[in-house]
């Protein structure tokens, strides 16, 4: 391409690249901008309840510092990260696996497979809490209903658990808040993921799999050899993408624990503690300090999974 012709493409690209740079700027820049500035100060409750405070035109940190001794704000950072990580290690493999099922399925039926994997993740998160409500319901549960009641009746007739009630209460008990919220999530994402990977499936030569297949290859072989090297960066994305979902879950949350973090703070997360801060206990500038805290620390964990990704190419 010469000069001549290549200059007008720049210039068509620049323009259409622009709506994107303004939307990036209205509704990400300013706002965490905003949010920085906003966390600098000090709340007006907490000028009037203290004359030592400084005045609401100054700079400080005393909400950054506050969180270092605040226990709730480390037990919703706590309970973010294992949700995110456990989300990640849970709906990773499961979406690998269908993806390549789906790639092996009918042509005709994978239209309509993808679909309905795609339905949990295109359903507006407040449905899908009212929904898993009704799974994860104490005495009239579907999970309890179906699943549990009669597992560990049986268990119990054989005499291999105590004899007891055989309700698990998941929104009540600390130790099943945390799973309830994690299948939610799981159901949720697994088939929005699986739809990613079967993008890069289907962007692997043909020729790989058939060469692999002459060299004695098996499925599982050349699902770890052919697919896994060449996904590596869709899993990498798949990964900051749900990591970004676990910092942002709000909606399923708010609607499984009614507007709590469950019992014993069991399903804490850090977008619903910043929310209690700054709507229920009217502290702005606290909450813009909860939300802030985590950008740095997300900064690197994105940073560490592309590095690792990009590092791992180029040893190949």
């Amino acid at each position: 391409m010469s000069s001549s012709t290549a200059s007008p493409f720049r210039s068509a690209l620049g323009w259409l690249l622009f709506p994107f740079f303004i939307c990036l700027l209205l509704f990400w820049l300013i706002p965490l901008s905003s949010g920085v500035v906003r966390s600098l100060y000090a709340d007006p409750a907490a000028i009037v309840s203290s004359s030592t405070a400084p005045s609401s035109t100054a700079l400080t940190l005393k909400n950054y510092t506050d969180l270092v001794h605040d226990g709730q704000y480390w037990k919703a950072l706590k309970n973010t990260f294992v949700y995110g990580v456990a989300s990640v290690l849970i709906i990773l493999p499961l979406a690998f696996v269908l993806a390549h099922w789906l790639k092996r399925s009918h042509r005709r039926l994978r239209p309509l497979l993808t679909f309905g994997l795609m339905v949990p993740g295109l359903t507006p998160p407040v449905i899908l809490g009212i929904l898993f409500l009704m799974v994860f319901h104490g005495r009239y549960g579907v999970l309890n209903s179906v699943f549990v009641d009669p597992v560990l009746t049986v268990l119990q007739s054989f005499g291999w658990i105590e004899q007891g009630p055989t309700q698990v209460n998941w929104l009540k008990d600390p130790a099943f808040i945390m799973p309830a919220m994690i299948l939610q999530g799981v159901w949720r994402w697994t088939g929005f993921v699986a739809l990613f990977f079967l993008c890069g499936l289907e962007a692997i030569p043909v020729t790989y799999y058939e060469a692999a297949r002459l060299e004695g290859a098996g499925p599982l072989h050349r699902m770890r050899y052919v697919s896994f090297p060449y996904l590596k960066p869709v899993i990498a994305f798949s990964a900051i993408y749900l990591l970004i979902d676990a910092f942002a879950m709000f909606s399923g949350a708010y609607s499984l624990l009614g507007g709590s973090g469950g019992t014993d703070d069991a399903g804490l997360l850090l977008v619903s503690y910043a929310y209690f801060t700054g709507f229920k206990f009217h502290e702005p500038a606290s909450a813009a300090a909860i939300s802030m805290s985590v950008v740095p620390l997300m900064m690197v964990i994105i940073w560490a999974i592309l590095f690792g990704t990009s590092r791992r190419e180029v040893a190949a």
